[in-house]
């Protein structure tokens, strides 16, 4: 499962962002509203997002709003040190899912980014699926009957990429990104050296697909013809 997290405060996230690592949780953190807004607007491809109310840029609520207003319904919790009635009431308003209060318990809040997941708008399973190839979103292996191969956190945004994009190519651009980022200094021939990769593991697991490279257009994950 994939979240956005944005918080200003530098130790706060580092923090949370490793816990919810060790959980599993693939986690793209950002320190300010504007960013966050970004992120969201770049490429939706999120299962939850954690927003702080309070952050430089754009507050936590103004970003909720103009996500909402541009149709992208995935999940929201948001994170503030006001816990006044109207603050919870303007957030919810404003359409956020839940809402917690700082200081929070650890337990507490990955309690809540799991009810948060589970009742996302668009529903995924936890195994993606492509020809005889599996992927988990919960383990990052890649699995067909001959055995199972465990991905990169890089080897499997991609993947993931393609396996949702199915019938649409993914663009060397929406790779650099997605999974680099804006400011990255990663040269674009990062993309190719990573889906390289990704073939000679799917040729190891005797996938019966292939990533298939469409001039001008991107990668495409298509079945082989006679596997």
């Amino acid at each position: 499962m994939r979240l956005l997290y944005a918080e200003d405060e530098p130790a706060m996230s580092e923090a949370v962002t490793e816990i919810l690592r060790r959980k599993n949780y693939l986690v793209d953190a950002v320190y300010d509203g504007e960013e966050a807004l970004d992120y969201l607007l770049s490429d939706n491809v999120y299962d939850g997002i954690i927003l702080d109310v309070m952050m430089p840029g754009k507050s936590g609520i103004e970003v909720l709003s103009e996500i909402r207003r541009r149709g992208i319904g995935t999940p929201v919790l948001l994170l503030t040190a006001k816990s006044e009635i109207a603050d919870r009431v303007e957030g919810l308003n404003a359409g956020a899912d839940d809402y917690l209060p700082k200081p929070f318990a650890m337990p507490e809040l990955l309690a809540r980014v799991g009810a948060l997941v589970r009742r996302r708008g668009e529903f995924l399973p936890d195994d993606l699926k492509a020809g005889n190839v599996t992927l988990s979103r919960t383990t990052f292996e890649l699995s067909t009957q001959s055995g199972s191969i465990r991905l990169s956190k890089k080897e499997y945004l991609m993947m993931e990429m393609l396996m949702k994009s199915r019938e649409q190519p993914v663009s060397t651009e929406s790779f650099m990104t997605r999974i680099w980022g804006y400011d990255s200094e990663a040269e674009v021939n990062v993309v190719w050296v990573y889906i390289s990769y990704l073939r000679k593991k799917l040729a190891a697991l005797g996938a019966n697909i292939q990533i298939s490279a469409l001039r001008g257009r991107g990668y495409l994950l298509e079945e082989m013809k006679n596997a």
